[in-house]
């Protein structure tokens, strides 16, 4: 796993923040495992990624936590957490892929209405993460096989971002302006 004391970070402050319930934190988490994530097209680290967003997800709904079983899924979640903490200091690969997993199975197999929820937020989630990697210049191809998701759906996430471009190039020069720029070009 890269970075191994960076992410071991990100899981305790992940674990802090759903004990409190901070959906902002969690997904601040998240984001902070894209970059390595990007450089080391490490599945273990996108896999950490999309679960702690997916965690920020389902926290936002707040009808959710007044389910009879809320306390026991979220006690569930953290010592799974700490089943991965505890994989990593280890260096436990095959137990690192099995507890993240785990936390995914019981995150699926939450009862209700959520589980549905649950099972839509991992996806959407697989597909923001995966949006982020390709901004970071990771072909659409490799980012969709890394996260098990199609083409179509990260084209089709990617494609209905909005570009702000920056002031500079979004402002036009007149015609002027652009002889002179080329002229100075050719002297």
């Amino acid at each position: 796993m890269q970075e191994k004391e960076n992410i071991l970070r990100i899981l305790e402050e992940a674990k802090e923040s759903l004990r409190k319930n901070d959906t902002f934190r969690l997904k601040e988490l998240s984001d902070q495992t894209v970059h390595t994530s990007s450089i080391s097209q490490d599945p273990d680290n996108i896999a950490i990624a999309v679960t702690v967003y997916s965690l920020s997800k389902i926290l936002e709904r707040k009808e959710y936590q007044s389910l009879e079983n809320w306390g026991e899924f979220s006690s569930s979640i953290s010592d799974q957490i700490d089943k991965i903490i505890n994989a990593i200091k280890k260096d436990d690969e095959k137990r690192l892929k099995n507890s993240i997993e785990e936390v995914r199975v019981k995150m699926e197999k939450f009862s209700g209405n959520l589980k549905d929820y649950i099972q839509d937020v991992f996806r959407k989630a697989q597909i923001n993460k995966a949006s982020k990697i390709y901004e970071h210049g990771i072909s659409m191809e490799k980012t969709a096989n890394l996260l098990g998701i199609t083409l179509f759906d990260l084209a089709n996430y990617a494609g209905q971002k909005l570009e702000t471009p920056t002031l500079p190039l979004s402002q036009t020069i007149d015609v002027k302006s652009r002889i002179k720029i080329a002229m100075d070009i050719f002297k």
